[in-house]
Order: C-alpha cells, then structure tokens, then sequence
C-alpha cells in the first residue's frame, strides 16, 4: 500500500508542476515579445512617410495615396513613419 500512495503522490506533484509551468511561462514571455519593431528612424522611406503624414495631417488629407513598395521592409518603413507621424 505504501509503494501505491508514493507513486500517487509522485504523479500528483508532477501534474501539479506541469500545470503551474503551462501557466507561468507564458505570463512571463508575453512581455519579451511586445514591442519589438525595428527602428527605421534612419531609413530614406520611414522619413518619407513621416513627411507624408505631416503633410496630410496638416492639410486634412486622408492616406488614400498610398506609396507602394517593391521591398516589404520599405514598405513597414514608410507605414511605420507615416503611423508615427500622424500619433498613431
């Protein structure tokens, strides 16, 4: 009986382990992965989409007139600098 009640005891632990692990690591590894946009400040095309934003918040204008890209990342740049400028 005794042999029966440790391996109980072993198995709940265990489980207990696992389920406070599941919970945890992922409450602590959130934070680590918000955030985490390239900084573009020094890129040509950032720069141009924050002119881009200045221009038409200052004039009213909506992002109708998209620039498009042929490079993706360009693309995150200007979107990036046009967002910021706007304060979004």
């Amino acid at each position: 009986m005794k042999l029966n009640l440790k391996h109980g005891v072993w198995v709940l632990a265990v489980a207990v382990g696992i389920g406070l692990t599941g919970i945890t690591v992922p409450a602590i590894g959130a934070p680590f992965f918000q955030d985490q946009q390239p900084d573009y400040s020094k890129n040509k095309t950032y720069q141009q989409g924050m002119k881009d934003g200045q221009y038409d918040h200052a004039h009213n204008k909506d992002h109708s007139k998209k620039r498009h890209f042929k490079k993706d990342d360009d693309q995150k740049a200007y979107e990036s600098g046009y967002q910021k400028s706007r304060g979004n």
